[in-house]
Parts: structure tokens; sequence; C-alpha cells
């Protein structure tokens, strides 16, 4: 690590000081300093490049003058970590934070405000990170933050796969590809490719009481972070002394090393909840998909997916077939009427007539087979937190550890208590009071020993490090939209997801839809072989298969490799892929020696090589390979044509599969002939 801090020589006093400091490994230099309006800046250069140029640091308050001129660049202080730290479930089981450190601290003029300012960078070998850290000071005891001046002067032009911030349907958009100069707004995590090669993604990490950043396009190919509303004007209020989440930066030479990368784990803090080991990573099946495709409803009636008889059979498939959990949705009373951005009828404790809640949990523990509760609450948080502690104890005292969340509203439609005693305010799903929400929830349901898959969520941050009981987000568009529309999502939608989205953390994707088919006979963009791809491609700790039992009893050999997949892994790499066009993952099973290989592929076919390097020494293994039969394609009828073999590898062999246009592969390797 190197660090400097400079002030000139005596013919050069006028000159600004500045502070520098390297990677662990030299490849990335930071220099901080202030321009000649004495607004700080940072940039950045990679192996003698320049990757982000002079990019300005500030805010902009609502009630102050700004802080973003007349700093002078008062100090700084180095620092270094390097640990290896454990998750307890994970696409990995370890982690290594290597890090160099540099703390930066300004100081405005008296004409200004006078006032402290402080950045910390975070410098790793494949990215970095930096946070405003705002001390205690005389004069400043709240900030009220219109927008932040954060910007990323991104030096090269190339390309950008993105989702518009800001819009009615969240984070739930199909990803678009410009050139870098084409964004407009854009949510993160943003995934670029530079005209050098060089692979970046713009995100945050430690997202806690401050609104989610957006990133705007406001020159070329420089990008300004602006800041999810708030009903109260200021998009956030806080007192200080307080940290805003790290602005994030991952750096590679390829798409493998975006993906093999932890830097937002890193820059969040360790486990907060203590022993986690009551959550069990699993697979599971529910009473969901008829609801999306049409066939069954949420709201009571006579096509009422959520009865007691239902659950039970879902409970006996879910017993014969390895999987530890039933998801029920529309188990309890509110969904009778306009649900949608309402939510003010839900009730979190009392079941509908015909689920007998007590029943089916008790049932469930006879088998071994968990009920996953589901909290849909139409984006009114008001009426959820009103019930919140007393929800989490009755699941709690069911052998209920996993609750699915939901926030069905359109952006800017949450309702959130106000100010007064039956006041309420509109929110965003992801600013400052929706963060404090989510928040809420799983420190809540952490100490009733329940995890929380969140739908309709904030985007994650990183945060399953700190509260390893947040498992995993929806926060992009599932399997769900495969049923709505024809081709709805697109061929190449999830291998987009892998390096998008899927930086970010653990989807709910919910793939296992063998049929193939959603609403109406709509066909999804998928191959029988994709099905089973998704599993390795798009990590969960708690993955469903997601189709009607009577669709997955039908094909016996995929059933088959569902129930053995594991969910929790020691190893996870990207062997083959490019961002966009396919993702071939291998995993290593955390509780056995198995490994598994397999992923997704986009709307051209292709062939693939893949290197069984990760095999361990001198070990046999047994391959039983799911690959894209002769003539596959999404396209056509012949998206279900599968082929089966079993080959015997060692270590350096390698394996040539051909991916059908929409297809994939999946492949597990189990020691022994």
């Amino acid at each position: 690590m190197s660090c400097a801090l400079s002030t000139g020589n005596a013919a050069a006093q006028a000159e600004p000081a500045s502070a520098t400091a390297a990677s662990p490994d030299g490849s990335i230099v930071l220099t901080v300093t202030t321009d000649n309006d004495g607004r700080p800046t940072y940039s950045l250069t990679r192996k003698g490049k320049l990757l982000v140029g002079a990019s300005k640091l500030g805010f902009i308050l609502t009630d102050a003058t700004s802080l973003q001129r007349g700093f002078a660049l008062v100090g700084s202080t180095p620092g270094a970590t390097k640990e290896t730290w454990e998750q307890p479930w994970g696409e990995r089981r370890f982690v290594t934070d290597n890090h160099t450190e540099l703390l930066v601290r300004f100081h405005q003029s008296a004409d200004w405000g006078g006032r402290d300012m402080n950045v910390r960078f975070r410098l790793f070998d494949n990215g970095f990170g930096f946070r405003y850290e705002m001390p205690e000071q005389a004069g400043l005891n709240t900030m009220r933050i219109a927008d932040e001046i954060t910007e990323f002067a991104v030096a090269q032009n190339g390309t950008a796969w993105w989702i518009p911030g800001g819009e009615w349907n969240r984070y739930e958009q199909v990803y678009q590809k410009t050139p870098i100069d084409g964004v407009s707004t854009a949510h993160t995590p943003i995934t670029m490719k530079l005209d050098d090669g060089t692979h970046l993604a713009l995100h945050e990490a430690a997202l806690v009481d401050y609104s989610g950043m957006w990133l705007k396009r406001i020159t070329g190919t420089t990008f300004r972070a602006t800041l999810s509303p708030s009903s109260h004007g200021a998009r956030v209020t806080r007192d200080l002394p307080f940290n805003t989440p790290w602005r994030t930066i991952r750096i590679a030479d390829n798409a493998a090393g975006l993906v093999e990368n932890d830097l937002e784990l890193n820059l969040n803090e360790p486990n907060k909840i203590g022993d986690v080991s009551w959550f069990k990573p699993m697979k599971y099946i529910g009473i969901w998909w008829g609801m999306i495709r049409g066939d069954w409803t949420w709201a009571e009636g006579p096509r009422h997916g959520a009865t007691t008889a239902r659950t039970k059979q879902y409970m006996d498939f879910a017993a014969k077939h390895g999987f530890g959990g039933v998801l029920v949705e529309g188990w309890d009373k509110g969904w009778n009427g306009n649900w949608f951005g309402h939510g003010q009828d839900f009730s979190f404790t009392e079941a509908v007539p015909d689920f007998d809640l007590k029943a089916v949990t008790a049932y469930g523990a006879k088998k071994g087979v968990q009920l996953i509760g589901h909290n849909e609450t139409g984006g009114n948080i008001a009426n959820y937190e009103a019930q919140l502690d007393d929800a989490m104890k009755l699941y709690q005292s069911l052998g209920m550890h996993s609750v699915k969340t939901g926030y069905v509203a359109d952006a800017g439609g949450i309702i959130a208590p106000g100010d007064a005693p039956g006041e309420t305010r509109m929110e965003y799903h992801d600013g400052q009071r929706q963060v404090q929400h989510h928040l809420k929830v799983v420190e809540t349901a952490a100490r009733y020993q329940v995890a929380i898959d969140a739908h309709e969520p904030v985007k994650d941050t990183g945060l399953r490090r700190t509260y390893p009981n947040w498992i995993d987000r929806e926060g992009a568009r599932g399997m769900e939209y495969n049923a709505w529309g024809q081709f709805a999502n697109g061929p190449s939608h999830e291998p987009t997801l892998v390096y998008t989205r899927m930086l970010s953390g653990p989807m709910d994707f919910t793939p296992g839809v063998l049929s193939l088919e959603g609403a109406n006979h709509v066909p999804l963009a998928s191959t029988l072989a994709k099905q089973l791809g998704l599993y390795l491609a798009i990590y969960s700790p708690i993955q469903m298969a997601a189709d009607f039992i009577e669709n997955l009893a039908k094909y016996p050999k995929e059933l088959d490799f569902i129930s053995k997949v594991p969910a929790d892994w020691s190893e996870s790499h990207l062997i083959a892929g490019e961002v966009g066009t396919h993702a071939i993952f291998a995993r290593k099973d955390r509780n056995s020696a198995d490994w598994y290989v397999g992923g997704v592929n986009d709307a051209t076919a292709r062939d693939v090589t893949l290197a069984m390097d990760f095999l361990d020494p001198g070990k046999t293994y047994t391959a039983t390979i799911y690959k894209d039969g002769e003539g596959a394609t999404y396209e056509t009828d012949a998206r279900h044509r599968i082929a089966y073999e079993t080959r015997t590898l060692r270590k350096g062999d390698v394996v040539k599969l051909w991916l059908a246009p929409g297809g994939g592969a999946a492949i597990r390797l189990h020691p022994g002939k």
C-alpha cells in the first residue's frame, strides 16, 4: 500500500493538497484532492491507465448551504486489513477481505459554512468503495439531504447493461443493453464493459437508514448519484454523527472477475444477530404457480388455492422428494377485494376458514417439512408494522422459520405511518423510510428465529453478512413474468441477471417450471435443460421448484436432479460465460464432496468447452449430465428435447456441450465410479 499527503512546495503553495493510496497489489491507485473551487474530488487509475476521472464528492442540503465548495483537504489516515471470515451459508464458505484504506478529512471554509466532512476509501485488488462519514460537530446536528454530489466519471465508453431507476415497476424490468453514454437514470448494480475490455459494476453496500442510490448520467460517460425520493422533501434525514452506505465499483478483466467478487459483502459489518443454525438452506415447493397462472385464487372462493387439504398434499410430495418446505400464499385474511397498493385488510395472524394454520404446521412437522409463511402487505407497511411482532412470535411457536414478504404496489406507493396518529405518507420502495422498514422486519424476525425472503424489496447491498436471516430477495423480473406473456422475459434475461442483478446478492427467482408453460399454455423462453441450469446460475439459499407437483412428477429424471442439487455451497466458480450471453458455473456442495456444473444460454446456439480443472486431484467422479437434445430450441415445441449422459471424469478432463437457443445444462459430479 502507498499513501501520501502532499501540500506542494514553497513555490507552489496554491496547489491544493492531495492524498493517494493503492490497492494491495498496487494495480489500482486512488488520488483524492480538491479543485480550484474547493470541491472535493477523487480519481482512479488501474494498471497505470485512467479508469475514473476527477469525480466530485459532497451533498446538497434542503436547509443549509451545500457541502460542495470551499473545502480544503486537511488530513488523511491510512490503514489496511487482511482476514478471512466464514459465511453461515452462501456461494462460498470462506471470504477473503484484503484491502487498504484511506480516511480523508475535509474542512469547509467559514464563508461556506465551516463544516467537516470525512470520506473513507477502501481499495481491493478487484474493486473499491467509499463512504461519507459525518462527524459530530458544532452547528450541524441534523443533515437534511436533498441529494448527493457523488460522481463516477467513467474514463471510457463501452457497453452498459441496466434498468431505469424510479419507474412504476421498481426493479422488475427487462435489462437494456446500450452504449455507456446512452444510459439515462439507472438502478444499481449497473454493469459495464469498457472499450478496452475492462469490466465494471457500480453499486452500493450496507444500505442502512438511507435512501437507495440511483445513477443519473449527466454528460458523456459521467454519472452522478441521485437518491430515491421521500415524502418529507429531504431524501435523507440523519442526525450526526453518521455514515452513508458505501458507493462501490467492482473492477475486473473479464466477466468471471465481476461474478467471483465479494466486494459488497466485505464492506458490510459482521454478523450482528448471532447463531443462525436454525435456518437451513433448502429447496421448496409451493401453492403459488397456480395463482400466478390464474388457475387458483389468493382470495377466498371456489378456486381458492390455500386450502388445508391442498397444503397437506404438497407436504406429502415435499417429504417424498426431499423438499424442506412448502410456501403457501393466500392463507391469511385480507385477499378479498382490491389489495394491490392498499393492504389495509391484511391480517398476518388470522387464517381464512378453509386453512387451518396449526393443523398444517403440525402435519408438516411430522414429515420434516416446514410451512413457509407469506406476508403480502400490498405496500401497506403501517398495517404490517402494527402486527409484526405478534406475527413473528406466532410463526416461531408453529415452527415456521422462513417467511416470504411482499410489497406489491407501484413505485411511490408504499403506505407508511405518518408523523401524527392515524396519518399515513406515501413512500418509494427504496426510499429511506422503506429501508428502515425492511431492517425492522429483519431484526424483529431474527428475535423469533425467522428468516426473511423479501419480494418487491429494496435492493440487496450485502446486508446478509450483518443479518444472515435476510436470506434472499426478489428485486428483478422472476419466473412469474413467463406466465403472463409469450417470451415475456426473453431467453437472454437470465444470462443477463447473472452479471447484473445477481451481483447484489441471492435472488428468489423460482425456477423449476418443467412443463415450460405459463397461463393459457403460453410457452416459456426456455428449454427443459435450462430449467435445471437455473439452479446453478441463479443462486439462492432457498430454491423453489415452482411448477405444479403434478407437472414435476411427469419428469422424474429432472425432479431427481432438483431433489439432489444443493442450496448451499463451499465454492463457486464461473467457468464459462460473457455478460448477457451465457453463464456456466461450477459449485461444490458444502455438505458433501459432490460438484455441480450448469447454467443458462441466450437465444444463440453455442458450443462450450468446460475444463474440469476445479475437481479434486486424484479422484474419479461419475458425471450425470442433463443437456439440450438435438434440435432443441425455446422457439418451438422442441424446447422439451433433453438428452442424458453418464461419464467418468477426472481433474483435467473437458466436457463439450451444445447449448440450444434459450437452452442450458446441468451436471452432477459424484466421487466414485
